[in-house]
């Protein structure tokens, strides 16, 4: 017999970590699965901000502890996960969350390509690809244990060519491959136990993106307008449009999805631009 379709969705009694909390689609997420009932666990590196949104949380009648942690100390994360476990005695999921660019690893027009910032580029590769791959290790020990589900953040820039960000491009990449590998891995040890999926955002507006994308008066940079115009819905997403993938591959409702990417977009990668 099939659920009830809000049960299918339903997140209720789940203990669900975010990395990345703290930033602007970290908030969205935290209010998407609170709808959902999850309980929620919300870690970043901004403690005045990780607090509020805890706070927010169960002032909405939900469950939520927020843990300081980067995404890169492993034994950070560790004590995180002591933490969790005798606080909830369980995890369920994770949301790799936490990424981003850096203002070093920019390629701004007219540089020189050939004198590239190595060390800024490295560090959005470890952001984004290591951000992601070592909360995985740490918090997927756990939820292997009573099943659950693991969704990656990707970028549309991971399969098309968009100038400047290269060192985000390629971390992105990265987390696609690895979220396809790592699904075919769980599934040989733990069978449909455990799965781990993405989620391609297109062009949502971020505080590290914002500078690139929007001018003070408010208008959008000549940058902000290509974008627009190679996206049909002729807008940037809100963050909220990003809740209903996350809920779906994190629920019930995909149990059968493992190492696929669901694009949220607006039609940009569809568009041929003609």
């Amino acid at each position: 017999m099939i659920k009830k379709i809000e049960n299918l969705f339903s997140l209720k009694d789940k203990v669900v970590v975010v990395t990345g909390a703290t930033g602007v689609l970290g908030e969205a997420f935290l209010q998407g699965l609170n709808a959902a009932e999850a309980t929620l666990v919300v870690i970043g590196r901004n403690e005045e901000v990780a607090k509020l949104r805890a706070q927010e949380v169960i002032d909405a009648g939900g469950k939520a502890i927020y843990i300081i942690a980067d995404v890169l100390d492993e034994q950070a994360l560790t004590t995180a996960k002591t933490r969790i476990i005798e606080t909830f005695g369980k995890i369920d999921a994770l949301v790799n969350a936490a990424g981003g660019n850096v203002a070093e690893a920019v390629i701004q027009p007219g540089s020189d390509i050939f004198n590239l910032n190595i060390s800024a580029l490295k560090q959005v590769f470890d952001l984004n690809l290591f951000g992601t791959i070592i909360p995985t290790q740490i918090f997927g020990q756990e939820i292997a244990k009573n099943g659950g589900s693991i969704v990656n953040i990707s970028s549309v820039s991971a399969t098309q060519a968009i100038t400047r960000v290269l060192g985000y491009s390629m971390a992105k990449s990265a987390v696609d491959s690895y979220t396809k590998w790592m699904a075919v891995e769980l599934a040989n040890r733990y069978q449909d136990k455990i799965r781990i999926n993405g989620i391609v955002p297109g062009f949502f507006i971020t505080n590290q993106n914002r500078a690139l994308l929007i001018n003070e008066d408010g208008s959008l940079t000549a940058r902000g307008n290509a974008i627009i115009s190679k996206t049909p819905f002729k807008r940037f997403g809100a963050p909220e449009e990003l809740i209903g993938a996350l809920v779906y591959l994190l629920s019930d409702a995909s149990k059968f999805v493992n190492g696929e990417n669901i694009t949220v977009d607006g039609g940009f990668c569809s568009f041929s631009g003609v």
